[in-house]
């Protein structure tokens, strides 16, 4: 997954997300919330079905807001934007470019499962296959950005695809009175930044789930600074950031932000529970949310939780044929 690059932080307000709010109305899949059996601990749980979304991921959120507001601005060059990555962003960045008449071009390895190029050409990207890594496919998209003048787009690390995350939460806000709690997974931490700033305006708690061994906001909490973390995890295809952003890192050390970890074992089962007790199928990053509770945050008698389910790009064999 892609790293940040390093350039400052970018402080969302949550005026940011208010924007991004009224940029996505209308073109954007209002989240669907559901109510999740009672718990025996006496707090109520809700489950934000957000992998309904576009593209399958809450990253149609951040892409649309991205464009809307350079086509709005007038910033928006004549070659379009482009972004390398096989993944969500790569996939939402192609959708909102083309339902807004945008030109996007998406490096991706050599490697890549055709899978992949096949929905990107769907949804009309000019897809460059380059190279047998990530890397390779990311110096060329950065080659291509100079040479043509294209927009680079980035999957987390940009205040405006951070933003339009956050209307999520105000989805869920509006859905769920008096909620207390939301429980997002992070990767690199542009949905975490944006639901934040929008919970802490709400007066919402924010808990922030990463898997053991992929733990860049965690790690940059412990070091007060962005950093390098290993990432090996079976959620790492989505939340496989080496380092979480320091627009992620400067909302985590608010008020109301708590950072926990889970093992693999716990998100596979979470995983596994959602469709045995619910038939959601979920994508692993998805599930490390899930994954949190009543273990790593457990919540209190009467506590109102929402467990954000992010996105269901993900390979439902396993769920269906395992015993």
């Amino acid at each position: 997954m892609e790293s940040p690059t390093s350039i400052p932080a970018q402080v969302l307000s949550y005026g940011d997300v208010k924007g991004a709010a009224e940029r996505v109305a209308g073109h954007v899949r209002p989240v669907a919330v559901a109510p999740a059996d009672p718990d025996a601990a006496g707090h109520e749980l809700f489950l934000a079905l957000e992998f309904l979304q576009h593209t399958g991921s809450f990253k149609a959120r951040g892409a649309w807001n991205f464009l809307r507001s350079h086509l709005e601005a007038g910033t928006l060059p004549a070659a379009g934007v482009t972004i390398a990555s096989g993944g969500n962003a790569g996939l939402a960045c192609a959708w909102a470019a083309r339902q807004q008449g945008v030109r996007a071009t998406v490096f991706l390895p050599e490697t890549a499962p055709k899978v992949k190029v096949d929905r990107l050409l769907g949804y009309g990207a000019d897809v460059r296959l380059v190279g047998s890594e990530y890397a390779e496919a990311l110096a060329a998209c950065e080659v291509f950005e100079a040479e043509s003048g294209a927009l680079a787009s980035h999957a987390y690390d940009h205040p405006l695809v951070a933003a339009g995350a956050g209307t999520l939460l105000e989805e869920i806000a509006e859905r769920i009175p008096d909620l207390d709690t939301v429980v997002v997974s992070v990767g690199g931490g542009g949905l975490f930044a944006g639901v934040a700033t929008a919970a802490r305006h709400h007066g919402i708690r924010t808990v922030a789930v990463e898997p053991e061994r992929c733990r860049a906001l965690n790690a940059a909490l412990e070091a007060g600074t962005p950093v390098d973390v290993p990432v090996d995890s079976v959620a790492a295809d989505s939340l496989g950031a080496r380092r979480a952003s320091a627009t992620a890192l400067h909302a985590a050390l608010q008020d109301g932000v708590r950072s926990v970890l889970v093992p693999d074992g716990e998100i596979v089962r979470a995983r596994r529970r959602l469709w045995d007790d619910h038939r959601l199928v979920v994508e692993h990053a998805a599930a490390t949310a899930l994954a949190a509770l009543p273990h790593a945050y457990r919540p209190s008698p009467g506590e109102k939780v929402c467990v954000v389910l992010c996105g269901a790009n993900t390979d439902p064999t396993d769920l269906v044929t395992a015993g």
